[in-house]
């Protein structure tokens, strides 16, 4: 659990994954063969046609399914580093109590 401490949530992470969308959005027609925004994606995308269309699909759909298990997990993380601290401050108010108590008991002496 203490690990989670140190997990840092860089806003350049979700904006990485923003801009490979935009980028991915941009490329054209995929799978239509080389130079024609398919490109050089190996021989069968380079020949272009059905296969290299299907191939294309294939691809967008593996980084697709990549990039929700990346935020998912980043999602479950937040949720652990969440609970941490929220049993941290219940700890820190069980503390603090113990403490006004042993004060009031001074006083009472």
């Amino acid at each position: 659990m203490n690990c989670l401490r140190n997990i840092a949530i860089r806003p350049t992470t979700l904006s990485a994954l923003k801009q490979a969308r935009f980028m991915s959005s941009q490329l054209g027609d995929l799978g239509s063969g080389a130079g024609k925004g398919g490109g050089g994606g190996g021989s069968i995308r380079e020949a272009g046609g059905a296969f290299g269309k299907t191939e294309a699909a294939r691809e967008e759909e593996y980084f697709y399914k990549k990039q929700k298990e990346q935020i998912q997990k980043l999602k479950s993380d937040l949720n652990d580093e969440i609970s941490f601290h929220e049993e941290q401050i219940k700890r820190h108010q069980d503390a603090i109590s113990r403490h006004k108590q042993r004060v009031t008991e001074i006083d009472k002496h």
